[in-house]
């Protein structure tokens, strides 16, 4: 199977990353980024009263549900 954009992995990890922040990169075996992204965007999420952060974890959360989108594994 390609794992080339649009493939049927890359759809799975954007809608895990979609439901748990990094999951998807976790699923494509991206440790670093997975961490990244769990830790940056819960911690954004968690001062959400803030505002600022909640808007910040928004936009980051949706480049993490991008990035597992277009993951391209270097051959």
């Amino acid at each position: 199977m390609s794992n080339s954009q649009g493939s049927t992995a890359n759809v799975i990890a954007a809608i895990c990353s979609f439901v748990i922040p990094g999951l998807g990169q976790l699923v494509q075996g991206r440790l670093l980024a997975a961490f990244f992204y769990f830790v940056t965007i819960g911690t954004c999420y968690f001062f959400q009263a803030l505002v600022l952060p909640l808007i910040i974890g928004a936009i980051l959360h949706l480049i993490c549900i991008i990035s597992a989108a277009r993951f391209q594994p270097r051959t």
